[in-house]
């Protein structure tokens, strides 16, 4: 028997199968990773078999040396989903290979746990044991405590009770009264279980439910957009589909955007499901992630929680896979393979036989588009549960403030909600989608703005840390106390981040805790859990945070949310600003209310009449898709057409230029002789420039821009301009293909 093995080498030219003999007495299968020798010195390296056969197509073929796991480690449905990844993304087979397995299990950095443990010998008397060791009173006790559990006990429970025991129990072992041995154990992450009993579903919940379980039952691979206001239950439809699930032997995945959103999933599905559950992100140590998939792996798990990446867990009776708050620009990777999630998630279930759920609030206007259309089906949940209203939200004009004299951070209509919202002992959110102290430090006699020296992008100030930190590359400056260009001194930091707001909110109430949640207060192990327990408990009355406090908590005593700059994101050069904004915004105003208290939210903007803003106040879905679906349409942008980025880096501003201006004039002539004279109008822009940001991490930027019509003649056009870019992508140091861009920018 033969294999072909994919060479765990990321590049282009050992990027094919490649066949080894399979020596007698080896059993191998497909998926299994193992030991190939390679190139001309033979030298060991890691590889996965891709597919056995009887026969070699050429001679002198080499033998595999050993598995490096005793099962195999990739599905057959994992290794044609990476096949066609490879095909789809462009990218390389190895790159969509390694997505499906833990980083660590590769070069056999991480293993399996063994704890060393302990039990009586056979046919030992206790009695005669006890009065030999009348002068050993430790490991008396040792071998009491022993027999007393009546099976194994490990040696850290054995250090628990007796501390400094292991000499004891090694002395207990050399005289025969105890046997060694050891037992494989998992590394389990930490989880919350929040106590949430079920309750009788709604009329739309039970439907919405029923829908879900039909589209298992059938089989066809088909996507449910679940469309429901904040509050209105998503979460206990999910519960319920998956019960289905699993009564019919199956399996699911769910998916949520944030690690910050995980404890909290976790917790309500822990209390419904127990041990049934694995979780995977990227906060887990690398024995708890290899531990947690390999519970997956070898079955022990039927539920499978986490980031973007646990759409690849090993599951092998996959029924459903739910993407909660579906709309969220996390989904999509932003490294090589530049896969999107639903994507993934809908090939997944097509094969399987099972169904995908889109749930959000607010849907991307893509899958609402799709939903309207008939190509997914789409469910709603047009109410909170038991009747809660949506909380009232209030509009306050900045301008307004300013002209009365009020320069805080605070109008005075926030100020006055948080005090009553306090002084009842609820607690309120203060979102602002901006971290640090102030968003730039500039001169006010000559307008310097101080900048990064390796990105072109103003630093931000931090008053913890007290100096500036460029939040691309993380290089930090002090603060300086002149003007760097006209040497005076009149530094002043402007703009607002989450620490000024925490800042605002001691001064105006001394005794109130706070709790700030961003970047740079989540970076140790566990403090997602440990800050929001907190907060849950009750230990803070006011949570302070980015866009991370903004999308599916549920924290019952919250009755106030204050957005402090609803502009903030409003005008960024990207055309999906206008719907983020009306994502975030409608998001962040559902913490507000989830419980019987009733909730007010206080939106203060210095555009009050933009039609986003006050959609996002009436948190009208409908009237606000139906708005920018026509803006879409009158600019042709997605749907209606299809962007495409090529982005060029170097160090050496001249090379990148250059390789930008050659490769945009060489992939215009290929992409019009591909879409001929009858597509010619298809191609709606294609411009080289600099990048909007120009410099990154030290690294010159230029970029092409590409916009094509969504037309019968679309897939061919990617195909020719991902085909061009295979072979044009060392032009200069970093060149970067990319379809449907997360950012502009």
């Amino acid at each position: 028997m033969y294999a072909e093995v994919i060479v765990d080498i990321a590049h282009t030219a050992v990027d094919r199968r490649f066949t080894y003999r399979i020596p007698e007495g080896l059993s191998v299968f497909v998926g299994h990773h193992v030991f190939v020798p390679f190139g001309l010195g033979d030298h060991l390296k890691e590889g996965f078999v891709v597919a056995l056969k009887n026969t070699a197509d050429y001679p002198d073929v080499k033998d595999i040396q050993r598995i490096i796991e005793p099962y195999p480690v990739l599905l057959p449905e994992q290794i044609a989903l990476a096949e066609w990844m490879k095909e789809s993304y462009h990218c390389l087979f190895v790159d969509a290979l390694r997505l499906m397995i833990p980083a660590q299990l590769r070069g056999m950095r991480v293993k399996e746990k063994k704890v060393r443990t302990v039990k009586l010998a056979e046919g030992v008397d206790l009695a005669d044991a006890y009065e030999a060791l009348k002068k050993a009173p430790m490991q008396k006790r040792v071998l009491e405590l022993v027999a007393k559990v009546g099976a194994e006990a490990s040696l850290p429970d054995l250090n628990a009770f007796y501390p400094n025991c292991t000499a004891s129990v090694n002395a207990l072992i050399k005289r025969g009264y105890l046997v060694e041995q050891s037992e494989t154990v998992f590394r389990r992450p930490d989880k919350l279980r929040l106590h949430t009993p079920p309750y009788a579903l709604t009329e739309a919940q039970t439907a919405a439910a029923d829908a879900i379980r039909s589209a298992m039952e059938e089989g066809k691979g088909d996507v449910l957009l679940l469309h429901g206001v904040t509050g209105s239950g998503k979460t206990e439809v999910y519960l319920k589909a998956i019960e289905d699930c699993l009564r019919a032997g199956r399996q699911a995945i769910v998916l949520v955007p944030e690690i910050s959103l995980t404890p909290q999933t976790v917790g309500r599905f822990t209390d419904r499901f127990g041990d049934r559950i694995a979780v995977l992100h990227s906060r887990l140590s690398p024995g708890e992630r290899f531990d947690e998939w390999r519970r997956i792996r070898l079955g022990l798990a039927d539920i499978v929680i986490g980031a973007r990446s646990a759409v690849f867990a090993p599951v092998d009776k996959l029924g459903l896979i739910i993407i909660d708050e579906e709309h969220e620009s996390s989904y999509q990777s932003e490294s090589q393979p530049r896969y999107l999630t639903g994507e993934i998630a809908a090939r997944r279930v097509k094969t399987a036989g099972g169904a995908l759920v889109l749930g959000s609030a607010t849907p991307s206007l893509m899958s609402y588009s799709r939903a309207l259309s008939g190509k997914y089906r789409l469910l709603k949940l047009p109410d909170r549960v038991a009747g809660r209203p949506l909380p009232a939200v209030e509009v306050v004009n900045m301008r307004d403030e300013l002209l009365m004299g009020n320069n805080s951070i605070f109008s005075d209509k926030l100020a006055e909600r948080l005090s009553e919202c306090l002084g009842s002992g609820q607690q309120a959110m203060l979102f602002i989608n901006r971290r640090g102290y102030a968003t730039f430090v500039s001169c006010r006699s000559c307008g310097y703005v101080l900048k990064c020296d390796n990105c072109d992008i103003s630093m931000t100030y931090h008053k913890t840390e007290s100096r500036t930190r460029c939040h691309y590359c993380g290089a930090v400056k002090p603060l300086p106390k002149e003007c760097p260009n006209c040497k005076k001194p009149f530094i002043k930091q402007f703009g607002i981040g989450t620490e000024q707001v925490e800042e605002a909110v001691h001064k105006l109430f001394p005794a109130v805790k706070t709790l700030r949640m961003d970047t740079d207060t989540m970076q140790t192990k566990g403090s997602y859990e440990k800050l929001l327990s907190a907060f849950h408990r009750g230990e803070a009355q006011v949570l302070i945070g980015t866009q991370m406090i903004a999308k599916g908590h549920d924290f019952p005593n919250v009755t106030l949310v204050g957005v402090v700059a609803a502009d903030t994101t409003l005008n960024l050069p990207d055309y999906r600003a206008p719907e983020r904004t009306f994502q975030l915004l409608t998001q962040v105003a559902g913490r507000a209310g989830r419980d019987n208290l009733p909730g007010r939210v206080v939106l203060q903007t210095y555009e009050p009449n933009h039609p986003i803003v006050r959609f996002a106040k009436a948190q009208d879905y409908e009237s606000f898709y139906h708005y920018e679906i026509m803006e879409r349409k009158k600019l042709l942008y997605p749907p209606f057409s299809l962007f495409l980025r090529v982005v060029f880096a170097d160090r050496d501003e001249t090379a990148a230029q250059r390789g930008c201006l050659e490769y945009a004039k060489a992939l215009e002539a290929e992409l019009r002789h591909s879409l001929g004279k009858e597509g010619s109008q298809d191609l709606l822009l294609l411009v080289a420039a600099e990048a909007p940001v120009a410099r990154i991490s030290g690294f010159t930027r230029y970029q092409i821009l590409v916009k094509l019509l969504r037309t019968k003649r679309l897939k061919d056009a990617v195909s020719t301009a991902a085909t061009f870019h295979d072979a044009h992508k060392d032009v200069c140091a970093d060149v970067r293909f990319e379809i449907n861009p997360p950012e502009m920018f």
